[in-house]
């Protein structure tokens, strides 16, 4: 139903409802969601967590992931995602927008949008996706500080700290600030780019209690594993971050592609969502029933038109 009706919003905050999914048995899969549009279809799937990926947000844009945009433009995402879905969100809080207070501004903001978690990176600016060469990192007692301050300015929200050193500075100095980060504050932890089965493994045996993040990306240096894989391996958690969005680019592409070649839409219709199946996802009806004014839609019959 639409987010207009109070009495149909949770009781609880996002990052509340958050930390109870982390509790419950079993691996949390977090697909990635770039727009409200996504967030419905992933929630449509049975999914009961969505992951904003600041590489498919700033694709989204038109824009390459290299720290790039603000943080109220994250907020805009976040708002959109939050109120189609409902669920809990994990958002890729990058380097944290600057030092400890814009990580503190960062986290109230976040939350204040309807995060329900964020992950926070120990690369320097311009950072790089976690999956390239030529990160640089930060010293680990300064991404301790931002830890520190991203928990202190958390109400409920769940502070991930990811690190990126397993691919810069080798496999111990990953886990040995995985536990400095921890001692700092953070509720979970993301180690990126592992590349072996055994890298997993060692890494959940080498922070036993703590709740672990892993990245199931496309592409990347990671082989591919199932979530019933990953939680085998002893990972609480793991993200699709652009799935959802390559497959949509890469059908708009050949979409874009048709109509040059064709002339019209006429060869892809059968690839289409259909007006009603649109209309069924937003719940336009659902909105009509609201306002007496508003004359319920019918669906024109057969070919979609725009």
């Amino acid at each position: 139903m639409p987010y207009l009706i109070a009495d149909e919003l949770p009781n609880t905050s996002a990052g509340q409802r958050f930390r109870e999914a982390l509790a419950r048995p079993g691996i949390y899969q977090l697909p990635g969601a770039h727009n409200g549009q996504a967030a419905i279809q992933g929630k449509q799937a049975g999914f009961e967590g969505l992951y904003l990926s600041g590489a498919a947000m700033t694709a989204s844009m038109g824009l390459p992931d290299l720290g790039i945009i603000t943080v109220d433009e994250v907020a805009f995402f976040i708002r959109q995602i939050v109120r189609a879905s409902g669920l809990p969100l994990l958002v890729d809080g990058d380097t944290g927008y600057g030092e400890a207070l814009n990580v503190m501004h960062m986290v109230r903001t976040f939350e204040e949008a309807g995060a329900g978690a964020v992950h926070l990176e120990d690369q320097i600016l311009p950072k790089k996706c976690g999956h390239l060469n030529g990160k640089n990192l930060v010293p680990p007692h300064d991404m301790a500080a931002k830890v520190a301050a991203a928990k202190k300015a958390s109400r409920d929200i769940v502070i991930v700290a990811r690190t990126d050193a397993a691919a810069v500075e080798g496999y111990d100095a990953a886990v040995a600030r995985a536990k400095l980060y921890v001692e700092a504050g953070a509720d979970a932890i993301f180690p990126e780019a592992l590349i072996t089965r055994d890298m997993f493994e060692k890494f959940a045996q080498d922070l036993p209690g703590v709740p672990l993040l892993a990245n199931m990306t496309e592409f990347g240096k990671t082989p591919f594993y199932t979530a019933t894989e990953f939680e085998q391996m002893g990972y609480k958690m793991v993200i699709w971050p652009v799935s959802s969005l390559r497959v949509a680019n890469k059908a708009q592409a050949e979409l874009y592609a048709a109509i040059k070649r064709d002339g019209g839409t006429h060869n892809q219709v059968e690839r289409m969502q259909t007006r009603q199946e649109l209309y069924d996802t937003i719940g336009l009806h659902a909105f009509e029933e609201l306002d007496a004014s508003i004359v319920k839609t019918i669906v024109p019959e057969g070919i979609p038109q725009t």
